[in-house]
């Protein structure tokens, strides 16, 4: 699963980045998480990164702004203007695409689109979730078939 999160940290900040759920179980303790003692939030790590400072009005969410921009930029830091993204071992991220972001499952080869307007791919659902402790959280399932 890949996990879509957009909220702000605790310099104000804005902060959206898709995190393969999976890679970050097997790297990461959940238990602080699964307690409710930490947030989950995006890293620079994830496979999307975006920062907008507090001061620089925000764009739209990482999940709808390739629909304005014609991409969406995987990691964007308002303040050195970089822009960045990190694959992990399930998927790879494709940030070049003329549909938008796209990630692609390493094992299966199928394509992951998060796209809202789009179909989520093949073997796919996307779930949006209503939270009091996030502003936008979208939860993407991908089903890998075994033979």
């Amino acid at each position: 699963s890949v996990i879509f999160i957009r909220d702000h940290n605790a310099l104000g900040q804005e902060v959206s980045g898709y995190i393969d759920y999976a890679h970050r179980l097997k790297t990461q303790d959940f238990e602080p998480y699964f307690s409710g003692k930490k947030r989950l939030m995006p890293g620079r790590s994830d496979l999307c990164h975006k920062e907008h400072r507090a001061a620089t009005p925000a764009p739209a969410p990482a999940s709808t702004s390739h629909l304005q921009q014609g991409r969406v930029d995987s990691y964007y830091n308002w303040k050195t203007q970089v822009s960045t993204s990190n694959s992990s071992p399930n998927f790879e991220v494709i940030y070049d695409d003329p549909n938008g972001l796209l990630f692609k499952n390493k094992r299966d080869k199928k394509i992951l689109n998060v796209d809202p307007l789009s179909g989520p791919g093949e073997d796919s659902n996307r779930t949006f979730l209503q939270s009091d402790l996030y502003i936008h959280v979208v939860i993407y399932d991908h089903n890998i078939r075994t033979v």
